[in-house]
């Protein structure tokens, strides 16, 4: 038995919730698990459907995309996941899908914005979306530089990783975070929920306003503040 049975478990199943939500199509979309200790991560390997896909299928790999242990090829994304550990230190999980709203946002390039209470209760800002990539670092390192990507425009918008978990990037979908595999699968169908809330939103009203920043800070403290008191 594998010495990463424990963690090859966690990163099945939060690879299975992500099915179990509906938040990938057929093979698309994966999450990746991380041992700080080791200085390790589990994801999903490539291609594998989500129906025969097992425990034991899970690849471990270092913080450089190294494959630690296992037989399949992890998946195409591996760089990513394996950039946003090595220079995230607080998260414990990433999860990457192609859910119909949050990428077709991410295909318009525009970022979400903060129409309602739901957003609210999550983060204060609007979800970010990268611009285009540039065709030398398409053409380059591509999961990698998507990884710079990501941290060139949190630091370009001054935005905290821990605070905002999740961002889109530009003509490719969505990318989340958490402390745990679990958090960063919740987060990606927050990030869902909210894209498809605002697509219809807009619908409605063409004109609708940002959501004002008393709003904004009411739902965001009583969940996340220091005297917060939702929940038990």
């Amino acid at each position: 038995m594998s010495i990463y049975r424990e963690l090859q478990r966690e990163c099945y199943e939060a690879n299975m919730q992500l099915d179990a939500l509906k938040l990938v199509v057929y093979t698309f979309g994966n999450v990746s698990a991380v041992d700080r200790e080791k200085g390790i991560f589990a994801i999903k390997p490539s291609g594998v459907p989500y129906e025969i896909l097992k425990p034991e299928d899970i690849v471990i790999l270092d913080y450089d995309a190294n494959v630690v242990e296992g037989n399949l090829r992890p998946s195409s994304d591996t760089k990513t996941h394996a950039y946003l550990y090595k220079n995230w230190e607080n998260i414990g999980g990433i999860s990457h899908t192609h859910a119909i709203y949050s990428v077709a946002w991410a295909q318009s390039q525009l970022d979400i914005p903060i129409l309602g209470t739901t957003h609210a209760d999550h983060l204060t800002t609007d979800i970010p979306c990268t611009p285009s990539m540039r065709d030398d670092l398409i053409k380059g390192n591509y999961e990698y530089n998507t990884g710079i990507q990501i941290l060139d425009c949190f630091k370009e918008k001054q935005l905290s990783y821990e605070e905002v978990e999740m961002i889109l990037i530009g003509y490719h979908g969505p990318f989340t975070w958490g402390k745990s595999a679990d958090k960063a699968v919740y987060n990606s169908k927050v990030l869902e929920t909210i894209a498809e809330m605002a697509y219809l939103t807009r619908q409605i009203n063409p004109n609708v306003q940002r959501l004002k920043d008393s709003l904004i800070r009411k739902h965001y403290e009583r969940k996340h503040g220091e005297n917060a008191y939702y929940g038990q």
